[in-house]
């Protein structure tokens, strides 16, 4: 078990509560943010009243301290905190009745890279999942790190082609990850956008909440 850096209790629960819920979306900040720019960004999908919304909270609004192409020891123990965090709420979704099928994952900048590791290291059918500006995790591709089988599940990976965090590469490398365990992967690369979540991304994550 990982050193509890980030912790569970400080997770944000909203939209329709755990009980009456049909599905849920766990939406997962960047660096330097915290819960109020995915709120924000909440408020534009316009989400179903039968979705629970999760906001996973960093400890000092940071999941991890280094790029997420560095080293993975670089990382440590920050990143397996983090991973196991997503875990535990996850956990908690299921123990309510909300399994992984029923659960969609998002994320901006390093929380999508969070939510993308997490998924390729426990590849299974999720309701969906939104990689907005990000990719997996390490300074290569580990295939080892990653099991499953995602079994048709939708993978959207939306970044620009010069975001000065994330390398172009590294979006065709997580694509072929994921895509051979199974996924179904919709990849959307921006021509000169700035490190932002656009139009066309929200209007995709929304298509597929609503599918």
């Amino acid at each position: 078990m990982s050193e509890k850096l980030h912790l569970f209790e400080n997770t944000i629960f909203a939209g329709a509560s755990l009980e009456k819920a049909k599905r849920a979306i766990i939406m997962t900040h960047g660096r330097g943010d915290d819960s109020s720019k995915m709120k924000q960004l909440a408020q534009q999908l316009e989400l179903p009243d039968d979705v629970a919304i999760v906001y996973p909270v960093a400890t000092n609004n940071t999941w991890y301290p280094k790029g997420f192409m560095e080293n993975w020891s670089e990382n440590q123990p920050w990143l397996d905190s983090a991973l196991e965090n997503l875990d535990q709420i996850i956990s908690e979704l299921d123990r309510k009745g909300i399994s992984r099928e029923k659960i969609f994952l998002l994320g901006f900048s390093q929380g999508a890279c969070l939510s993308l590791e997490y998924a390729a290291r426990n590849a299974q059918k999720y309701a969906g999942i939104m990689i907005l500006s990000g990719g997996v995790i390490g300074p290569y591709i580990e295939k080892s790190n990653y099991k499953g089988d995602f079994e048709g599940t939708e993978i959207f990976i939306g970044c620009s082609d010069i975001d000065h965090h994330i390398p172009e590469s590294r979006l065709h490398e997580s694509d072929e990850v994921v895509s051979a365990m199974g996924a179904k992967v919709d990849k959307r690369i921006y021509p000169g956008m700035d490190h932002i979540i656009n139009e066309d991304e929200i209007k995709k994550v929304k298509q597929m909440i609503n599918a």
